[in-house]
């Protein structure tokens, strides 16, 4: 059984985490993946109230595991390539937060750092709402050397990224922190390929849950690093098994949706607030207006005529 949200819960007077922390983290062969993944999962184990769970047989995976005191399950599913499946890594970490009695979990990426912010908007939003999932835009910044975690490193890295970062473009998503109660049927996406995120984001707006942008109270900061990990080199959008995760999610329309569908957004005060509207966000409306109008088209044509993005591609073959 669960606790109510926040109540401190003893078990033979040791206080159980408030969230669950999961995520399946590259091999640590190369040596800039293994510095960024060892920042981010060290500034997790940080956190109070927290349990992080690292999921996976990568090499080096559980040497790290155990180098940073966080907590390695190796048995995840995987596809016919070797790559983990997210309904796997979500079974096992729902398992692991019964065992903890932990109320949220969060799926992250692991080259995601996160702050003490991160903890108060997961708080916050818990007292706000019952059903409810929370994510954000990230900060996108260069880290070639390792964190120095000592006192004030939090203020340190938010002034670098202020200095030298950039605020991610509202596109994809690298970590959703929800109840327990939440995501009970997920389908067998692969992590680290494009489609299941914006997927994540559908289903809470399909069920109708509250979906809260919390880019204006937290700063989530990327790490950044090319693509040498996967085969070629290429982005993981242009990565077959992102076909098989389109096919899952129930086509393309399903995996269009991003941070610009929040219903809500964190503000740095605490409160829930509607987003204001900018342009991408009208756009996105008139995106999913037409959706509706030209629904008995084949899908390719309804890419075709929903999609601004095409349409400026099309004006400019024209115009040549």
């Amino acid at each position: 059984m669960h606790r109510a949200p926040l109540e401190s819960w003893l078990i033979n007077n040791e206080i159980m985490p408030l969230i669950t922390l999961f995520s399946a983290p590259k091999p640590f062969t190369n040596p800039h993946i293994a510095l960024i993944q060892r920042n981010a999962v060290k500034s997790w184990a940080l956190l109070p109230d927290v349990e992080v769970i690292l999921l996976g047989e990568e090499t080096g995976l559980a040497e790290a595991a155990r180098e940073l005191g966080v907590n390695h399950l190796a048995n995840v599913a995987r596809n016919e390539s070797g790559t983990p499946l997210i309904s796997s890594m979500f079974q096992l970490a729902k398992d692991a937060s019964q065992r903890s009695h932990s109320d949220l979990l969060c799926i992250i990426n692991a080259d995601m750092i996160l702050m003490s912010d991160f903890i108060e908007a997961a708080i916050q939003a818990s007292k706000l709402k019952e059903r409810f999932v929370l994510l954000s835009q990230r900060w996108d910044l260069d880290v070639t050397q390792p964190i120095d975690f000592t006192e004030g490193w939090q203020n340190r890295l938010s002034s670098m990224v202020h200095r030298q970062g950039a605020l991610h473009r509202p596109a994809g998503s690298d970590f959703f922190l929800f109840p327990f109660s939440a995501y009970s049927d997920i389908p067998g996406f692969t992590i680290g390929r494009a489609g299941w995120d914006n997927w994540m984001i559908y289903k809470a707006r399909k069920e109708k849950w509250t979906v809260i942008d919390c880019t204006p109270s937290v700063m989530i900061v990327h790490q950044n690093h090319d693509y040498s990990h996967l085969p070629g080199g290429k982005p993981h959008y242009e990565h077959p098994d992102t076909n098989e995760n389109i096919r899952l999610a129930g086509g393309e329309a399903n995996i269009r949706y991003t941070v610009l569908d929040a219903t809500h957004q964190l503000s740095a005060n605490g409160k829930l607030i509607r987003p204001k509207i900018s342009y991408l966000r009208f756009m996105r409306g008139v995106e999913l207006f037409l959706r509706k109008m030209f629904f008995f088209l084949p899908e390719k044509m309804i890419e075709n005529v929903a999609r601004p993005k095409r349409w400026k591609k099309r004006i400019k073959k024209l115009l040549k």
